[in-house]
Parts: C-alpha cells; structure tokens; sequence
C-alpha cells in the first residue's frame, strides 16, 4: 500500500522532472526584464494557437478574463442572454452577469454537459450566445450545439477551463464554436505558476478586439478606444507554459490511464455510477467523478484515510445566493440538482501512480463491504 496521503493536485512535485527548465526560463525574462508583453508571451500564443488548431491566440491574466472579454468582443452587455449550464464552477456564470447579462440556465445530461435538447427552448430575441462548458474534460455535443446556433445565428464560446487536450471527433476542444476560452490556474493540467488564461479563435476582428481591451481599450500608447482591462499574461508565466505545452499530451494521457484503472477497479461497486467514454470523445479527466447516494459518508471516510476527494461542485449555480436574482428554484434544473447531490471527485492527476489508483479502489471497496 502506498503512504497517505493521495493528494488531489500535487503542486509541489509536479515540476520535479524540469525543474532546472523552469527556473532557467524564469532567469532569462530577468535577464531581459521584458515583464510584460515579452518574447515569450507571443511565442506562446502562436504555439497555443497551432496546438488547437486554431489562427490566434491572445494570452490573458485569468480564465474568468478570458470569457470576460470573449462575452464583450461578441456585443454580450445589459439586456443580453447567454445560455449556459448551471453545473459548472460560478466563473461561468459570473462572466455573464459581470457584464450586465442574463445567464440563462438549461440542464445538463447524464455527462454532466448541457443538454442540446435544451438549448433551443430557450433561446429568445434577447440570446446573444451560447456557451458550453467542457466539464470535467469531457466534451460537449458540440455538432448538436452547432447547428442549433447555426440556426439561430448565434455565436458559441466554449468555456474548455477543464478541457485542455480534450477531443471531440478528432479536433480540440475550444476550436469547436467562435471563441475557445481557457484558464492556466494551478489547479489545471496545462497550469502557470500563479493565474493565467486564453482565448483562441480564427476570426481576426475577435482577435483584435480581445488584444484592445486586454490593454485597458488602448489603439497606441497615447489614444484609449474603449474602456478596457488589464488583463495581460505576464511574461514569466508564458515563459513556464511554454515549458508545460510540451508535456500536456502526455499528462492527459496519463489521466486517461488512472480513469480507466479506476472504472475496471470500480465497476460493479456498491452503487456507484461511473463517467462512461462515448466513442467519438477523448476525455482528459480534469476530474473523475462518481456518483453514490451515499457521497457524503464515502467522502468523509475516504478523507479519513488521507484520499483527498471532493465535490464540483455542491451547489449549482442557479441555487446560488448571487443568482437569486434570476429567479431560479429547486427544482427548475432537476439533473444537475440530482448530480450535485450525488458526485464526488477521486484524484485522478498525472502523479498518482497504479499503486495509488488501487488503494482508493481498495479503500472504496472496503467503505461498501463494511457499511
């Protein structure tokens, strides 16, 4: 049995194998004291933008910026609509209403990505966009979602916060709507050192219109367009993530691996109910969840034992107190009010090895024969 704990992100140890790399890329940016809008900044965008297959990219401080300013350079603002799901965590949302939009919520599958069948329903004259979230690494039925906002003649942003490497019928996440938007937090498999987001796009007028009001609204040095953001990459996160991309296939094929070790371990246990791949995704695991009615003595026993487990999330978004607002009740988004209830994250990241997978399957296996 491995030593407790099992972590569920280890920040620590996840740079051991280019440690030297990082700190070797840090001290060059203070070489050059290029802190903003260095080298390394657009050598990153252009990198990301050829791993998504995608023309631009434009670096930013945050994912939340990142939908932020992909809403605004779409027209999103007072009086508009977005739909979206209410599962995901309140960046989603929050983008929205920071704007001084209407989050629109319809309910999710048993994927725990939106439902396509809900989406039309509630689209009125007032919808400027719809955005789908890649949850947990998987993604969204994006060919449905297309041709609804085909349609209508809406535009999609795909929030892939969680989706990095993500496929859906061979091409990534993010390079599947109008606007792709990505966040480098720690917590992420492609993670900065600190904060840091994206967006990708093929549309050159979005591109530059994210690139201006990244930079407070300014056209030069002297003439302000529109009021805008601060909202850059700093040179010495893009500088570690140019590092990282190079690792990224790799780590989400690692997490394919501890999900697929823990679903021929899981099945057929207790009463869990496990994610299940359809052919045509590649699912990246940001998270592995499962599902049990019995989800809050499993977590507790589980961290008891040092196997650091969680909930993404409780408490869905249009049951949130900053959503009372919009008027939502139990009960109006009935399959992610039930998931909510029910799931539970297992750690699934990079550095867990088979020995660590199996001593949560054990020790799972052990809380349903015994209780």
């Amino acid at each position: 049995m491995p030593v407790s704990p099992i972590k569920f992100v280890d920040l620590i140890t996840q740079h051991d194998d280019f440690r030297e790399e990082v700190m070797e890329a840090i001290s060059r940016v203070f070489d050059h004291g290029q802190f903003v809008y260095g080298d390394e900044v657009t050598e990153f965008e252009q990198r990301f933008a050829d791993y998504c297959g995608t023309q631009f990219a434009v670096s930013l401080n945050s994912g939340l910026d990142a939908l932020i300013l992909a809403l605004r350079a779409l027209g999103v603002g007072p009086g508009s609509e977005v739909i979206t799901p209410p599962n995901s965590y309140i960046a989603s949302s929050g983008a929205i209403g920071l704007l001084g939009a209407r989050p629109v919520f319809v309910d999710v599958r048993c994927d725990y990505n939106i439902d396509p069948l809900a989406i039309e329903q509630a689209i009125t004259a007032k919808t400027k966009a719809i955005m789908p979230v890649h949850l947990t690494g998987r993604p969204a039925e994006m060919d449905a979602i297309n041709a609804i906002a085909k349609r209508h003649g809406l535009p999609i942003i795909e929030d892939a916060a969680q989706a990095i490497a993500t496929k859906y019928k061979e091409r990534l996440a993010g390079a599947l709507g109008d606007i792709g938007c990505f966040s480098f937090h720690p917590l992420k498999t492609l993670n900065a050192c600190g904060d840091g987001g994206i967006v990708v796009t093929n549309c050159r007028q979005i591109q530059q219109r994210i690139i201006q009001l990244r930079n407070h609204g300014l056209k030069n040095r002297d003439e302000c367009m529109e009021w805008g953001y601060n909202s850059r990459l700093d040179t010495i996160q893009a500088a570690i993530l140019n590092i990282k991309l190079a690792h990224v296939d790799r780590w989400a094929s690692k997490r394919r691996a501890n999900a697929l070790h823990y679903k021929e371990g899981l099945t057929g246990v207790g009463d869990l109910v496990l994610p299940r791949d359809q052919p045509h995704e590649y699912a990246t695991y940001h998270t592995f969840i499962i599902r049990s009615k019995r989800r809050e003595a499993l977590k507790s026993y589980l961290n008891r034992l040092e196997i650091h487990a969680g909930v993404h999330y409780p408490i869905p978004i249009h049951l949130q107190p900053a959503a009372d607002y919009l008027g939502y009740k139990q009960g109006d988004m009935p399959e992610a009010e039930a998931q909510a209830s029910e799931i539970l994250s297992l750690p699934v990241q990079q550095g867990i090895d088979a020995s660590g997978i199996d001593y949560v399957i054990n020790a799972i296996k052990q809380f349903f024969k015994s209780t």
